[in-house]
């Protein structure tokens, strides 16, 4: 039998995380490895392998309530190789260290088991409730790997240049760059996406390190529809893009 299929083969490397190709992680487990993976995102794998659904403690579950922000786990363990993928998103691995990592869980793919991540809050400039966003803060010493919508933009944060990024494309940065959630309006029209230019909120970042943007804005997850009326028109309410889209980053 003979197909261009044949040209994607499995990628054989010494490497425990690798890109099996631009969509699709490949992690290779020993058996004292372990992995904790978006549920459902494994689409294959070889050898002995486990998944069993992460234990999520009751002060987890309850700023999972409570912010909307969090992950839900499946634990890889065994000894093969697992496939993960998740909407055919571009995949990118990154190494976390001391600086530690700051994410939208809506984002990341996997991560080493011995990495830590707790909720953080990001405030709003005009200190008005609800406005502000709570991320996902990684740290400790390991491998995660991010999802982007498309080929992301890295951007480098120095004390003498600080970046200006839209919440709706910022994916990740680095948890030492100080934070402000803003909109370029008067704060009586915060709610307005600066007229009719279709931009709203931004975070502006300074002191030293990275912004990871992808060329997205609210991208819809599957079956999700963007509503019409006075509410959408704002990007508000159910029927708006933020309440149609809880996937999405700032919804």
């Amino acid at each position: 039998m003979q197909s261009p299929l044949f040209a994607f083969n499995d990628q054989q490397t010494q490497e425990r995380w690798s890109l099996q190709n631009q969509q699709m992680l490949r992690i290779a487990l020993e058996g004292h490895d372990d992995v904790l993976a978006r549920k459902g995102s494994m689409v294959a794998y070889q050898g002995l392998m486990e998944f069993d659904a992460e234990f999520q403690s009751s002060s987890a579950s309850r700023t999972r309530a409570r912010t909307g922000e969090g992950l839900d786990l499946m634990r890889c363990h065994g000894q093969g190789t697992v496939y993960l993928a998740n909407l055919a998103q571009r995949i990118h691995i990154m190494d976390v260290d001391h600086e530690g990592l700051t994410v939208d869980s809506s984002y990341v793919l996997a991560m080493d088991s011995s990495l830590h991540h707790e909720v953080i809050a990001v405030d709003s400039l005009y200190g008005i409730s609800g406005s502000g966003k709570y991320q996902l803060n990684i740290t400790g010493s390991g491998k995660v790997a991010l999802m982007t919508s498309g080929m992301p933009l890295l951007m480098q944060v120095t004390p003498d240049k600080y970046v200006n990024c839209d919440a709706d494309a910022i994916v990740a940065w680095s948890t030492s760059l100080r934070v402000q959630m803003q909109a370029q309006t008067h704060s009586s029209g915060v709610w307005r996406r600066r007229g009719s230019t279709g931009e709203g909120w931004e975070l502006s970042f300074m002191g030293s390190g990275f912004a990871l943007v992808q060329p997205s804005e609210l991208l819809p997850p599957q079956n999700a529809q963007i509503g019409s009326g006075l509410a959408a028109q704002y990007g508000m309410g159910q029927q708006g893009a933020r309440g149609q889209n809880q996937g999405n980053v700032w919804s």
